[in-house]
């Protein structure tokens, strides 16, 4: 049987001449790095106090015994990941999660118990994932969804370390793109040792594209649990809108928010006390967002500020982090971001799961699956233009039954999806058998 350095030799000869470029690239651009730290915390996309991690350095020690890593690249994928991390930690496993966002990072700090350790995954560079790898040693290694960073990915199963896809997701935009380099992503597809898809078109994809061993488990996102609020923020909103009608637009993308903010104008003369409450995806855009309600003749409220809706507000800018859970319960009707651009739509279910029904726009392909059964058993509503935007949201603004029956089945479609998680652990369960007889070996 070859040595490491021989059998990691012979594994880099086999790859694709797209790869073996990749890796040279990457190597070549190290001198870099720092120009590029410096540029994104400007950004506020890098946390200064941890920008060594993205070199793979850290300060935190390795605890003692099998490490479980799992990596995701932003808040969705680490969240999605929040039942499976407690499952593990039930059977007494630590928990490495890695993920490449600030706001992603403070999640984590918020959501997670204080025994898991969250690090930024390092930048793609051979040297840096040797380092991050070389500290860590982790026994098995789990990525969410479709964040292949290559180098990570090879060194990896040039080290041995068991990979795991979970959840996987192959949206119809990527897969024709990957279509166009097989053999790359063949080379990186192959290196895990089972891919578990979240449907079967997924699957399907991911076969198509190279992925040797593959199953259809479902979408964790389904099993999250829904998001957390503070009662007395809950407590304090709800008594300076008592008795408005309300509508919350949910993680939206720009060119979103000025179809929200004409909707608004038009179902302020049907419902003259309306309050819309727009939550963008990235709270950094909320003093455009104000400024744009500004221009429309609107009077604009901004969270990030320290405002509280008045009774003169018109739209609400929830620009924080980490209150999506506190305005899905203030109001019955949301509007899922994401999908009137071709983004492909944000997670519905987590709204779902707090009574909402939803209205969407026609680009949903992140959650096709989902939005589809939504559609079909009326937990959901399709809005293909501004006036169909417009109609969905004043029925459900003018009609409480009709929002008791979306919820009634949205809950119905959540229901029948889910058991992602169980079957995740059954098929993780072979490698977790490993973990649980080494921690015996070495307790023994």
């Amino acid at each position: 049987m070859p040595n490491s350095a021989a059998r990691n030799r012979i594994m880099a000869n086999s790859l694709p001449m797209t790869l073996r470029m990749y890796q040279r690239l990457s190597t070549g651009l190290v001198p870099l790095a720092p120009a590029l730290i410096k540029r994104r915390l400007k950004q506020g996309k890098e946390d200064p106090a941890r920008v060594g991690e993205r070199r793979g350095l850290s300060d935190d020690v390795r605890p003692h015994g099998p490490l479980v890593w799992i990596h995701g690249a932003s808040v969705g994928e680490v969240l999605a990941a929040a039942a499976l991390v407690q499952r593990l930690r039930d059977l007494n496993l630590r928990i490495l999660l890695t993920s490449g966002t600030v706001t992603s990072a403070a999640v984590v700090a918020k959501r997670f118990p204080p025994d898991v350790i969250h690090q930024y995954v390092p930048y793609d560079s051979p040297r840096y994932v040797a380092r991050f790898l070389d500290h860590w040693q982790p026994s098995l290694a789990l990525f969410i969804e479709s964040d292949l960073w290559p180098n990570l990915i090879l060194a990896g199963a040039a080290r041995r370390v068991p990979m795991v896809l979970i959840n996987g997701r192959m949206s119809p935009r990527s897969f024709p793109r990957w279509r166009r380099v097989q053999g790359t992503i063949s080379a990186l597809l192959s290196r895990f040792d089972i891919c578990l898809a979240q449907s079967k078109t997924d699957a399907e994809r991911f076969a198509a594209l190279g992925s040797q061993n593959v199953a259809t488990t479902g979408n964790l996102k389904l099993d999250v649990p829904a998001p957390p609020a503070d009662p007395a923020k809950l407590e304090r909103l709800m008594a300076v809108t008592r008795g408005r009608p309300i509508i919350v637009a949910a993680s939206t993308h720009p060119g979103e928010d000025e179809m929200l903010i004409s909707a608004h104008r038009t179902l302020a003369g049907f419902f003259p006390a309306l309050l819309t409450v727009i939550v963008p995806r990235h709270p950094d855009r909320g003093s455009s967002i104000a400024g744009l309600i500004t221009a429309s003749g609107l009077k604009p409220g901004q969270r990030s500020r320290g405002e509280l809706p008045t009774a003169a507000t018109d739209v609400y800018v929830a620009d924080t982090m980490g209150e999506l859970g506190l305005f899905y319960r203030l109001s019955p009707i949301v509007f899922m971001g994401g999908s009137l651009i071709r983004h492909g739509g944000q997670n519905p279910i987590e709204a779902i799961k707090l009574g909402a029904a939803i209205v969407h726009g026609p680009h949903v392909f992140n959650f096709t699956d989902v939005y589809e059964a939504l559609d079909q058993s009326g937990g959901a509503r399709a809005a293909e233009t501004q006036e169909a935007l417009v109609k969905q949201l004043g029925q459900l603004l003018a009609d409480p039954a009709v929002r008791d029956k979306m919820q009634r089945a949205g809950h119905g479609v959540v229901e029948r999806l889910g058991g992602a998680l169980d079957r995740t652990l059954v098929a993780l369960e072979p490698y977790l058998l490993q973990l649980r007889l080494e921690m015996g070996a070495a307790n023994a």
